[in-house]
C-alpha cells in the first residue's frame, strides 16, 4: 500500500469485539489472568497484556502503524522523543563506550548526550556529519554513530548512504533521529541503510502541539550480533539473538524505556497520535508549499541577511534534499534577521506569530534558539551548530501563505529602525 492507505488503514485489529471503526482507548494499568498458567505463561514469554508500563492495545495499534509508515522491523513507543533517544542510547552502550554524533544536533540531545552519559563514562564526539569526519573518529568503542535526518536547527542533511555504509563496514548502529523526516512522510532513514530511527510524535505525528510521544524502530539488520548484550545470556538466562532475532535491540528497548526505566506513552496519547496519523501527508503536503513560498519571499526581504530551506535550489542541503527527501523539503525553515541579536530582538517583539519550543504544529511557531533551546550550550558549541545570534527558526504551518507573509513584515518592519549596516 501507498503511505496514505498504510496511514488511516494499518493498526485497526480485525477482532474488535463491538467492531469499533476506530481504535479504542484502553484505559487500564493492569489486565487479569485466566489461572495460574495464564499470567505465567504472560510473563514468561511476554506475549499477551500484563501491565500497561509494559505494552497496552491502544499503544500496540500505534506501533502497528509506525511500524508500517517507516517500513521497519517494529516499533517501541515512549513517553517523548527525548525518552525515545535515551532508551535507545542506553541500549547500545555501557561505561567505556563511544558515540559519534552531528554538532548540529538539537540542544535537548546535545545536553542528553553530554550531561547523562557522559556521567555514566560514555565518551561522545561531536563531529560533522560527513563520512570522513565520523570515519575520523571511530575506534574499536565506539558503539552508535546519532545524526538527525535534518539538523535541528542548522538543516544540515548528512549523507545517509555514505554514513550507512561506514556503519555497516564497523559493524556499528546507525541511528537517525527522523523526527524531521515526519515518520516517513518526508524520509525514510531505514530505507537508506540506517538501522535504528527515533521520532518525537510530538512534532508532525501529533499536528496540533497538544500531547508527547516518542517513538524507536529498527529495520532487519545482522549488526546486532556485534554487541555483547545482544550474544551473551541475559537476566533470564536467554541469548537475545537467539531468543529474538533482529527484534532483539528492540525488545531491549522495551525492557529497559518501559519496564525499567517507566517511560511510557500514555494510552490517550496513543489514541490521539494514531489519530493523527491518518491526516499526515495531507497537513505535510500544505505546509511543505507554504514553506518553500515563505522561503522565496523572504530572500527578497532587505531585513534577512540569508535563509536556509532545503527546497531552494541555491541552499547547500537542496541536492540532498532531492536525494533523500519525498515529496517536499519539510516545513522548518531558518533566516538570519540584520542587526544581529538587537535586530531578532526587534521582529520578535514586532511579529504577531506565536513564538514557542515546538515544530510540526498545524499553526506557525517562530522560536529564537540562541536564547531558547540552544541557550545551555557553550557559545563555541552552538555556532558549531550551526546556530547564531540572528538565527530564527520557523515552522510553518498551514495558513495561508498571504497571510503568513504579511505577519512576518510587520515584524521585518520594526528591523528598518534597527540602523544596521549591510
Amino acid at each position: 500500500m501507498d503511505f496514505a492507505s498504510l496511514a488511516v488503514l494499518s493498526g485497526l485489529s480485525d477482532h474488535d469485539p463491538h467492531n469499533a471503526v476506530g481504535v479504542p482507548i484502553y484505559a487500564t494499568a493492569a489486565y487479569g489472568f485466566e489461572d495460574l498458567e495464564d499470567g505465567a505463561h504472560k510473563f514468561s514469554t511476554h506475549q499477551g497484556y500484563t501491565y500497561t508500563r509494559l505494552q497496552n492495545p491502544t499503544v500496540a495499534a500505534l506501533e502497528v502503524r509506525l511500524t508500517a509508515l517507516e517500513s521497519a522491523v517494529g516499533a517501541v513507543c515512549l513517553a517523548s522523543g527525548q525518552a525515545a533517544s535515551f532508551a535507545t542510547l542506553l541500549a547500545l552502550v555501557h561505561a567505556g563506550d563511544e558515540i559519534v554524533a552531528s554538532s548540529g544536533l538539537f540542544g535537548g540531545t546535545v545536553g542528553l548526550l553530554n550531561q547523562v552519559f557522559g556521567l555514566m563514562g560514555v565518551q561522545v564526539h561531536f563531529v560533522e556529519p560527513e563520512v570522513e569526519t565520523v570515519r575520523a573518529v571511530l575506534n574499536e568503542k565506539t558503539r552508535a554513530v546519532f545524526v538527525e535526518v535534518l539538523g535541528n536547527p542548522s538543516l544540515e542533511l548528512p549523507d545517509l548512504q555514505g554514513l550507512a555504509s561506514l556503519c555497516e563496514e564497523h559493524q556499528i548502529a546507525l541511528v537517525v533521529d527522523n523526527t524531521f523526516g515526519a515518520v516517513g512522510a518526508l524520509a525514510r532513514p531505514l530505507e537508506h541503510g540506517a538501522h535504528v530511527v527515533v521520532h518525537s510524535l510530538t512534532k508532525w505525528a501529533s499536528g496540533h502541539g497538544s500531547i508527547l510521544g516518542g517513538a524507536v524502530l529498527s529495520r532487519e539488520t545482522q549488526v546486532w550480533q556485534n554487541y555483547p548484550q545482544f550474544t551473551r545470556p541475559d537476566a533470564q538466562g536467554r541469548i537475545p539473538w537467539e531468543h529474538f532475532g533482529t527484534r532483539c535491540f528492540l525488545e531491549r528497548v522495551r525492557q529497559l524505556g518501559l519496564s525499567l526505566g517507566g517511560m511510557v506513552l500514555s494510552p490517550f496519547n496513543a489514541y490521539l497520535l494514531f489519530q493523527g496519523l491518518e491526516t499526515l501527508e495531507l497537513r505535510i503536503e500544505r505546509a511543505c508549499k507554504n514553506s518553500l513560498a515563505v522561503a522565496q519571499w523572504l530572500l527578497a526581504q532587505p531585513q534577512v541577511a540569508w535563509v536556509r530551506y532545503p527546497g531552494l535550489s541555491s541552499d547547500p542541503a537542496h541536492p540532498r534534499a532531492t536525494q533523500y527527501l519525498r515529496g517536499g523539503s519539510g516545513s522548518i525553515l531558518t533566516f538570519g534577521i540584520r542587526g544581529g541579536m538587537e535586530g531578532a530582538s526587534r521582529f520578535l517583539a514586532s511579529l504577531k506569530i506565536l513564538q514557542a519550543p515546538n515544530v510540526g504544529d498545524v499553526r506557525s511557531l517562530v522560536v529564537h534558539p540562541w536564547t531558547t533551546t540552544h541557550a545551555r550550550i557553550a557559545e563555541e558549541a552552538r555556532l558549531a551548530a550551526g546556530v547564531k545570534p540572528e538565527m530564527i527558526r520557523f515552522s510553518v504551518g498551514l495558513e495561508s501563505p498571504g497571510d503568513i507573509q504579511k505577519l512576518l513584515a510587520e515584524g521585518l518592519a520594526a528591523v528598518e529602525m534597527v540602523g544596521y549596516e549591510d
